[in-house]
Order: structure tokens, then sequence, then C-alpha cells
């Protein structure tokens, strides 16, 4: 099991900053969701976790150690998918378990990447090629792959928000369910979005974070009980409670978005 923690970190593109200032901690086994609008820097500080950029200011360490580059204990779906677009999607699974695996044979790598295949709903298109697949199809394909490859942390930047409703739906539930059997070895999880309901539905820990440059303003506990079920989660008033204060902590940010002509979607309510 793995801790991150991030501390003082700064970062920024041509001069122009990005992230200030950020500091947290996700515990060992503990699901932590970033929150917040588009263009907070959500994405720009998993870019960082996954060792695909490096701060300009401040550490990113897991388990104490600094992150100096990507490694195999991190597991990350990005919102472009990252599929080789000449493998189809079954090979593309299998790649993954082909190198965490190579003393299996050709025939068990095959049935293992449908296994995944079928727990995402892809299991009728793993002969399809990237070009052939919906954009929801290639992130469940992308969501396979990682689940496939079964490490310590992973890594999601807002990974359902292609998807219709329904997938949606189950694939939050997979993932819930899938974390929630592994009790004490359970993965460390950072996962990014926009929507409140989605992180309170996944998150022991929500970090919320403001704009201009982007920061963790509070981080707030999730004190619902697991498992977590989307019906009688929302008919608890507790639900609803927790909902409007992350929504009050996040008007500041909203403000600022509309006053420049800009609509923000939090929540599943565009405002």
């Amino acid at each position: 099991m793995y801790e991150i923690a991030i501390q003082g970190v700064h970062f920024g593109y041509g001069g122009q900053p990005v992230l200030g200032d950020v500091e947290f901690t996700a515990g060992a086994g503990e699901q932590v969701c970033l929150l917040g609008p588009s263009g907070c820097g959500k994405s720009t500080l998993l870019r960082l976790v996954a060792g695909l950029a490096r701060p300009d200011a401040g550490t990113v360490k897991m388990n104490g150690r600094p992150v100096t580059g990507p490694g195999l204990d991190r597991g990350v779906v990005f919102q472009d998918y990252s599929l080789f677009p000449w493998m189809t999607a079954a090979e593309n699974v299998a790649l993954v378990l082909r190198q965490l695996q190579p003393g299996r044979s050709g025939r068990e790598i095959g049935a293992l990447a449908q296994e995944y295949l079928e727990l995402v709903g892809l299991g009728d298109s793993a002969g399809k090629l990237p070009r052939e697949l919906s954009g929801g199809m290639k992130q469940r394909a992308a969501i396979a792959r990682v689940f496939a490859q079964n490490p310590p942390v992973l890594l999601l930047d807002e990974p359902f928000g292609a998807l219709d409703a329904i997938t949606r739906a189950h694939l939050q539930d997979l993932l819930l369910e899938l974390w929630f059997q592994q009790g004490k070895s359970r993965k460390t999880v950072l996962f990014v979005t926009h929507d409140v309901d989605e992180a309170i539905l996944l998150a022991d820990r929500i970090a919320v974070f403001g704009l201009n440059p982007g920061t963790v303003k509070t981080v707030v506990q999730v004190d619902l009980p697991r498992p977590r079920f989307r019906r009688a989660l929302h008919d608890a008033p507790a639900f609803h409670e927790l909902r409007d204060r992350i929504l009050n902590l996040l008007d500041e940010s909203v403000l600022l978005r509309l006053d420049a002509g800009q609509t923000v979607l939090l929540g599943g309510d565009r405002i």
C-alpha cells in the first residue's frame, strides 16, 4: 500500500502559474477525489504524481520517496484514452498482462484480456481497433487495461466523463466494488472530477481546488458508511448536507469563472 504526499507544489507553463503551493496527503489505501472547475490544475497535478512532469518547486512523494518518473506502481487513465491505435482492444490489454506476467502462455493472456474487457462491457469488441470504437468504448478499454495492470496506485483523470449515464454509473460501482473487496490491500486512488456527486460517492476525502493559480482550498472528510449504494446515498440527509457544503466551498471559483463569461459544470447541474 502506498501513501502519496504532495508538499508545497508549484507548477506552470511558459511563465503562467497553474498550481500554487498545493499540499495534501492521500493515505495508503485511500480514495481521494480532486474536485474543482476546469482550469484549476487537477489534471496537471495528476501528471506530476504519474511522473510525467516535475514540479517547479515542492515535492511529490510516494511512501516517502520523491517521484522522479513513471512506473508500473501507478496505473493511469487519462481523458485521451492513450490506446495504441494499431492494436485491438484485446491487444492493448494483453500488452500490459504480458509485461507483468511473462511466464503465461499467449492463450492464457488472451483469456485474461477478454475477462477484463467483459468487466467493462466490451467483451464483444475485443477484436476492434480504437478507430472502430466510440469515445466511451475507448475509455472503457483504457479502464480495462489499468484494471489488468493491477497497480497499488490508480490515477484517474475524469475516466467516466465521456460515458453515457448508465455506463458511467456501472463503472463507478465497479470501481467501488473492486476497491472495497481488496480489504487491507486496497489501492490508493487519486480521482480527478468536477462532479460533486461522483466525488461524494467515491471518496474517503475530497480535495477541493480553487483557481488562479490552482491550489487546494480545503480537504473535506466524507463520513458516509461503506459500502455505498447510489440510491440509498441520494436519499440520505447527510449526503445532501455534504453536497451543499462542498458547493458552497466552490462558490468562489464558480463566480470567478462566471465573471469571465464561462459556464461551469458541477454535480450534474449547469450553473
